[in-house]
């Protein structure tokens, strides 16, 4: 059984990304529209959550660990909201605002707990917006422990190769969850955490587990990667090293609401798991109890010690 430290608290941690709101407007459909012909909902619930690198950054600091979180935001209510959701949480912040940008926030219908559509809200920041990013990066990261990078292909990540570079230049672990189809963005991460999805639409196809093993071994050889963890929703995740036998952890989930955050919360207890003195392997598997509480919530969300440690003790 996994130890989970009691001294999250001492934990730093740099997350670093792509940060973006979450928000949701939750009601009941009780007729056509007879202008359109289109379902009428009365919205009875309007909730906002921080999402993407700003989730990871709020799991990590719901463990009871110190995170600081590095991103680009707009200068608009979207981003006030966003600030001030994770100032509550004890998460430090440096969000650079960019003049002209809309803070990235993504609207979710919601009916009977079903998501009926998606309104997304944003703007792939420039190369030079992402310039200032790397500059924090370097000011401070060899204060923490460990480097988190979310990467949710909207520009603020412009330059995560060099902010690789840099933190293995200072000895820095690196965890990175990925987006789009080029990994030699990656190279040199000490942990890739891509879903079964994501990494099929860079090897192709894997029909079955030897060639998913054989392309997820290329991939670690190809990028200098010292381990590969994909999730594979209810086929739970496989982690992957070179020199080492595939580890297989099933899924713990009873219960499945909403997949919304997994990965954030798969890579946040990872980080935390990783900086508290445990293996790759325990991290990993306390990573997959993490998500299962989470998928096990409606909505953005983010898991607790106390959640961690009754669904692991049920599992005894």
């Amino acid at each position: 059984m996994v130890f989970i430290d009691p001294n999250f608290r001492q934990v730093k941690i740099l997350v670093v990304g792509d940060v973006m709101l979450d928000r949701y407007w939750r009601g009941d459909i009780k007729n056509i529209s007879s202008e359109m012909s289109v379902p009428v909902m009365q919205v009875n619930a309007i909730e906002e959550y921080p999402g993407g690198a700003a989730n990871v950054a709020m799991n990590i600091a719901t463990l009871g660990s110190r995170s600081k979180l590095i991103g680009l935001i707009g200068v608009d209510e979207f981003a006030k909201e966003l600030k001030r959701k994770i100032v509550e949480a004890h998460v430090e912040h440096d969000l650079i605002p960019v003049i002209n940008c809309p803070t990235i926030n993504k609207l979710r219908i919601i009916s009977h707990n079903q998501q009926i559509l998606r309104l997304d809200f944003e703007h792939y920041f420039s190369k030079n917006d992402a310039l200032s990013i790397f500059y924090r990066v370097q000011c401070i990261l060899s204060d923490f422990d460990i480097l988190v990078l979310s990467d949710y292909a909207k520009g603020s990540l412009g330059y995560i190769d060099d902010i690789i570079s840099f933190a293995r230049r200072i000895g820095i672990p690196i965890l990175v969850d990925p987006k789009g189809s080029d990994y030699s963005r990656y190279r040199g991460t000490t942990v890739l955490t891509p879903n079964l999805l994501e990494f099929e639409s860079v090897v192709g196809q894997c029909t079955n587990e030897c060639m998913l093993i054989q392309k997820g071994m290329e991939i670690l050889v190809d990028y200098e990667i010292s381990a590969l963890l994909i999730t594979r929703s209810e086929q739970g995740m496989i982690l992957l090293r070179l020199g080492a036998k595939p580890v297989y952890f099933p899924s713990q989930a009873k219960v499945v609401c909403d997949v919304i955050g997994a990965g954030d919360t798969v890579i946040a207890v990872l980080a935390v798991s990783l900086s508290s003195g445990n293996t790759i392997e325990e991290s990993c598997l306390l990573a997959s109890f993490a998500a299962s509480v989470v998928i096990g919530k409606f909505g953005t969300s983010t898991v607790s010690s106390t959640e961690l440690c009754k669904v692991m003790r049920a599992t005894r």
